[in-house]
């Protein structure tokens, strides 16, 4: 079996309390140093991805979340735990131009060991580990392995508005040991919505 292991040093790629600091609800919270491990495959294999359990002044670990340039979708089969799963499409200006703080459809929705979720095109997305064991996902997002720091976000995809706007238009919080939703202030306008069943926390 011939194996090209060039980039096996690449493969290896986490999020830390730092830079998901960005992305908050408390930027200020107390977290792991690690919120999150993936192992990226690249074109011809899938990329796996594990978060750790807990919550960070209330809200649940999650990935840094991001838009995907182009019309790119994605699959995420989820191998163990539970989570919420948050998907929105921004509105757009006369150019095209994603308008940072205008959703033009938000979905939550609520995954489990054996489920398949599909991200449509324009749809950023992020996951939050709502369990109380890891949480573990296999998805075949492409990487670009030429990515100037291996540890870098993938070239794929856009996280400067996810940045901008620290975060989605929801956060997923625990209330009463369950997973809700806070509102994101910062944006002005949801024009549609499908909260999944799940509370919304003032």
């Amino acid at each position: 079996m011939q194996v090209d292991f060039t980039n096996v040093p690449k493969h290896y790629a986490s999020r830390t309390h730092e830079k998901m600091s960005e992305v908050l609800m408390d930027p200020n919270g107390a977290g792991p140093a690690i919120h999150y491990y993936m192992i990226r495959g690249g074109v011809d294999q899938k990329n796996t991805t594990v978060w750790e359990p807990g919550t960070i002044s209330g809200e649940y670990i999650k990935t840094y979340g991001h838009y995907h340039v182009g019309e790119l979708s994605e699959t995420y089969f989820i191998a163990y735990g539970q989570g919420v799963a948050l998907l929105q499409k921004l509105a757009e200006d006369e150019n095209g131009e994603m308008i940072p703080d205008t959703v033009a459809e938000f979905k939550a929705i609520s995954v489990k060991t054996g489920d398949e979720l599909f991200m449509p095109a324009k749809f950023g997305h992020l996951v939050a580990n709502t369990g109380s064991t890891y949480f573990v996902t296999i998805d075949d997002s492409p990487v670009d392995f030429e990515d100037r720091d291996p540890s870098s976000f993938p070239g794929h995809a856009d996280y400067s508005l996810v940045k901008q706007m620290r975060g989605f238009a929801y956060y997923v919080i625990e209330h009463a040991g369950k997973p809700a939703l806070k509102r994101n202030m910062l944006y002005k306008t949801i024009l549609k919505e499908d909260l999944g069943g799940l509370p919304v926390i003032d």
